[in-house]
């Protein structure tokens, strides 16, 4: 006797390969044409009655949202490393198992992480901006829109988790020194001679580029705020692929106004998918939309992994990722 296919929904299509697997392992409404939000989500958690609902930051989910999904429903995976769109507590509380993504996109974050940290760099917003769309009509002088050599440089990295060691890594190919701020010491290993601060304030002074690489967490206070960015050298650049949560937005634009930062590189902010204006407008910001685990070959894998979870746990094996607190 066959045994029927796990009922799962998703709150966003997924990419064609997994959407395939769909297809073939499991019983699944048709794809959304465009992303649920919560309130389409749980309507048809509902309908459907799944065993497993298959989430992005569209659809966060809250306790008020979680008492409101059908008891048939005994996962959420999310496609994303990141859980605050989640309240993972609640959801445990309900006997819902959580997953996530991690490992997967730590590679292309990092990556990313290092074109923010070049591009705020070398100037190539203002650069492209030049060329593209202002006018690029007579030679430029020597001293004209000059940036700063990445090389060398003194790089500090608040969060040494996995994406913050990979950052380290590729930065050591430019001969960036490493300095880090995380919540314990890493063995000499992980270090590979990077040298550790246990308190952000300590390690500012001594930084030329400052990479965020913390989980986030709305409720609390930001850890990049007016006070913090004076502790850096003037003319230093800030990078953020983490979450938005993490700076104070106004103190970042006065920083970037006055010269105490010499620029900065977002691909997270405050407010998505709608930033504040005063900060996009900024010639000395180098801007993404969130981008840091855009390409085939890591969303594929996320999608994946998020269906490995699914798969596992219908059929009573432990999950390969689960979130446990």
């Amino acid at each position: 006797m066959t045994a029927t296919p796990p009922r799962l929904i998703r709150s966003v299509r997924l990419l064609d390969a997994a959407e395939a697997r769909i297809r073939s392992e499991f019983t699944a409404p048709p794809p959304p044409d465009t992303a649920m939000d919560t309130a389409t989500a749980i309507a048809l958690a509902n309908e459907f009655r799944p065993f497993a609902m298959v989430v992005t930051h569209t659809a966060p989910l809250r306790k008020p949202d979680i008492a409101k999904l059908p008891d048939s429903v005994k996962l959420v995976a999310t496609v994303s490393v990141g859980l605050d769109h989640l309240d993972v507590p609640a959801l445990l509380e309900r006997g819902i198992a959580v997953s996530n993504t991690p490992d997967v996109l730590t590679d292309c974050n990092a990556d990313l992480t290092m074109m923010l940290i070049l591009a705020a760099s070398r100037r190539a917003a203002e650069y492209y901006t030049l060329v593209k769309t202002t006018g690029w009509t007579k030679p430029l002088g020597m001293a004209d829109m000059l940036g700063h050599r990445v090389t060398g440089k003194r790089l500090g990295i608040v969060g040494m988790g996995r994406i913050g060691q990979a950052v380290a890594r590729r930065a050591r190919g430019f001969d960036m020194e490493i300095l880090y701020h995380n919540r314990r010491r890493l063995d000499p290993a992980e270090e590979a001679g990077a040298t550790y601060y246990a308190a952000l304030e300590d390690m500012l002074p001594h930084c030329d580029v400052v990479s965020l690489h913390m989980p986030g967490n709305a409720a609390a206070p930001p850890i990049i705020n007016a006070a913090t960015l004076a502790l850096l050298p003037r003319g230093s650049v800030l990078v953020n692929a983490a979450r938005g949560s993490l700076v104070d937005e106004d103190a970042l634009i006065d920083a970037l106004q006055s010269g105490q930062l010499s620029s900065a590189g977002l691909d997270v902010y405050r407010r998505e998918p709608n930033p504040d204006p005063r900060l996009i407008a900024l010639p000395n910001l180098f801007t993404t939309p969130h981008m840091g685990s855009a390409t085939v070959e890591t969303r594929t894998a996320m999608c994946m992994l998020a269906l490995d979870n699914a798969a596992a746990l219908a059929a009573g094996r432990p999950m390969p990722s689960p979130v446990t607190a």
